[in-house]
């Protein structure tokens, strides 16, 4: 049974980062009778917290810039919570729990959580400095992309997206659709399969096909080699190690995440790749908590926001004086935001030693399924084209159910795999050597 921690009620507390994480916390201790008298929340961005999510689906126009705003101002007051935003904390002072923003305002706190977030991690190649290089990251990032696109729609152009994970699957498809054909759109990946973290190569040459197939240009074992400026200063080209040169009037950068840490590690607290914290999400100050993507629990950072939903809901009770056990970290599964291309994944993505796979593939309908069992129980899933089972292969995982009984249907999904193991249950149950029966 996990460890569980009961809290003092805190007078002020005061929140650092209102993106996701931070913003969640604010819903979560609003609704308890215990939580801390005073509440602020400080953001560096100009506006209230908004989904960063939904950056995507904004950037290929199938979203309004209003969709994404999760409260507004009001709401903060409403709730008798003060909020600060366009200001930066600049420095702590853990001695005298006292933080101080770029702006010069200065707060005392009780308790203080930091909610940075994270910053985009970038290459080390020559040019990555030069105008028109861009990241895919906030609500600034997307409205940028948004300008080009919209212009290069007419006037026609290139662009380069660096990265074939899920952030940059994204941006580039984003790109393409603002685009509307008139903008070239290439993605570049080093690995030799596009989301090579959680994908097979099946589902991977899948996912390349259909967005080929859509315009976008895809490179596979891309290297960087540099960047070149054009005769305006701004970006003009990539190079890559294999002598590939590619035009580009605008460069995305999105290789992945890394915790914002600088702060923390200003004020002397222990800093890993992310803010140290414990079950409790605690740093090592005890008035200090560290949340979402810029902290590190047990070796592990974050960048998804099941985790990060667990977190707030051991914290938020910890801050309003709640006994709660502290936080385990468990898997997630990966879905991806692209309109018309459904994914769903989790587990290893390729086979490990005792592994048994089962895999069915229906080229016709763009349909792939590759599952990964050991002694009967589920480890992983590779779901291409009909994703509906996902849910309930991840939820047997979890579970650690011996799918055994069922195995000849699992593959046709949860309705024909149910059957059977509601069968082999009721055939055990009324065997005359039942568990059941004999404790009768």
């Amino acid at each position: 049974m996990p460890a569980t921690s009961h809290s003092a009620v805190t007078d002020h507390l005061v929140i650092i980062g209102n993106g996701m994480a931070g913003h969640r916390l604010v819903e979560a201790l609003a609704g308890k009778p215990g939580r801390p008298a005073h509440i602020t929340v400080i953001g560096d961005e100009p506006e209230p917290a908004y989904n960063r999510i939904l950056l995507s689906p904004l950037l290929a126009g199938e979203m309004a810039r209003e969709a994404l705003t999760l409260h507004d101002g009001d709401w903060y007051a409403e709730q008798g919570i003060a909020l600060i935003l366009g200001e930066r904390v600049a420095d702590i002072d853990r001695a005298a729990r006292r933080l101080t923003t770029d702006a010069g305002r200065t707060l005392d706190y009780d308790r203080l959580v930091l909610a940075t977030g994270s910053r985009p991690a970038r290459p080390p190649v020559p040019g990555l400095e030069l105008p028109g290089v861009e990241v895919f990251r906030d609500l600034r990032d997307a409205e940028a992309l948004l300008r080009f696109g919209q212009h290069r729609a007419d006037e026609g152009g290139n662009a380069v997206v660096i990265g074939g994970g899920l952030l940059g699957l994204e941006a580039a498809e984003g790109l393409r659709k603002r685009g509307q054909g008139g903008l070239r759109v290439s993605l570049l990946q080093r690995d030799g399969r596009l989301m090579n973290r959680q994908l097979d190569l099946t589902a991977a040459r899948l996912l390349e096909n259909a967005l080929r197939g859509r315009g976008l240009d895809i490179h596979t074992d891309a290297r960087l080699e540099r960047l070149e400026a054009g005769d305006d200063g701004r970006v003009g080209a990539v190079h890559l190690e294999d002598g590939t040169r590619l035009p580009a009037d605008c460069v995305v950068v999105a290789i992945g995440i890394l915790p914002k840490v600088a702060l923390a590690r200003a004020a002397g607290l222990e800093v890993s790749r992310g803010i140290v914290v414990d079950a409790w999400l605690t740093t090592s100050d005890p008035a200090i908590h560290a949340l979402g993507e810029c902290c590190e629990f047990e070796g592990q950072t974050f960048g998804l926001v099941e985790p990060i939903w667990r977190q707030v809901e051991v914290l938020a009770a910890h801050l309003a004086g709640e006994t709660v056990a502290g936080y385990v970290d468990t898997p997630c599964a990966t879905k991806l935001k692209v309109s018309g291309v459904a994914l769903y994944a989790f587990g290893p993505t390729e086979p490990e030693a005792g592994h048994e796979v089962l895999a069915y593939h229906d080229p016709q309908q763009g349909d792939y399924r590759r599952l990964l069992l050991k002694d009967g129980r589920l480890e992983g899933a590779v779901l291409y084209g009909d994703t509906a089972a996902g849910p309930w292969y991840f939820e047997q995982a979890l579970a650690g159910r011996d799918l055994s009984a069922g195995r000849a249907a699992l593959l046709l999904g949860a309705t024909d795999a149910r059957v059977r193991l509601d069968a082999a249950a009721d055939t055990a149950t009324d065997s005359p050597h039942s568990p059941a029966k004999e404790a009768a």
